[in-house]
């Protein structure tokens, strides 16, 4: 008895630290799975929050004038392609969360930006329906991103596009934007911007839809 007594007071340190990682292990067992929603959230978070702070600049006159974007960039995986400004790539934001689930035809998550711009895009099979309002609900974060509520609905190529503008809280620097949702195939897109200046936004889109394709 007092070898054995002897043995566990000698191990006690291990003891306690493989008792600890048991603990740990079931009460993350126990956690429930975050919904797709505030996994988007959390991504979008983490992604803004490692953008660099520009330079401030003073203006010349109360309004700025639009920031000029190039678009002479072009994102082509998961047999899609769409526009981007040749200043910033897209990365695959679902990889980063999690490494063995990345990005796919079926769905995914991709994120762009520098100093002055913010640019997220996603996509998912589409549920039995042409109307791409659902996405455009999920990509707005209703506690960072306000919408205005005046959605622009037209036909592009046959594809089923809406488009509204945006203010937010996300950044500073960035409070303005846009969000847009369009059917192509099998999938519904869904598309955001965060910009300086309002008058930025809407011709960032059209230029990135001008230039998206998808394999039906």
């Amino acid at each position: 008895m007092f070898s054995i007594i002897f043995r566990m007071k000698n191990k006690t340190p291990l003891f306690l630290t493989l008792c600890l990682l048991l603990f740990l292990s079931t009460s993350c067992s126990r956690t429930s799975t975050p919904s797709p929603e505030l996994q988007i959230q959390q991504a979008v978070a983490a992604t803004i929050a490692a953008m660099p702070v520009p330079t401030a600049v003073p203006f010349s006159t109360p309004f700025p004038s639009p920031t000029p974007f190039s678009l002479a960039g072009l994102f082509c995986e998961y047999q899609f392609c769409i526009g981007h400004p040749i200043d910033v790539a897209f990365f695959d934001v679902s990889a980063q969360q999690n490494p063995s689930s990345p990005s796919s035809y079926s769905q995914g998550l991709l994120a762009a930006f520098n100093a002055s711009l913010f640019i997220q895009a996603m996509w998912q099979i589409s549920p039995g329906t042409a109307d791409p309002n659902f996405l455009l609900d999920t990509i707005v974060d209703e506690q960072i991103d306000t919408a205005s509520g005046t959605r622009d609905v037209f036909l592009v190529r046959d594809m089923n596009v809406i488009y509204d503008s945006i203010t937010t809280i996300a950044t500073p620097a960035l409070p303005f934007g846009g969000v847009a949702a369009w059917t192509c195939g099998d999938r519904v897109f869904a598309w955001k911007v965060y910009v300086p200046n309002a008058e930025s936004a809407r011709p960032l889109f059209d230029e990135a839809l001008a230039r998206f394709r998808c394999e039906r």
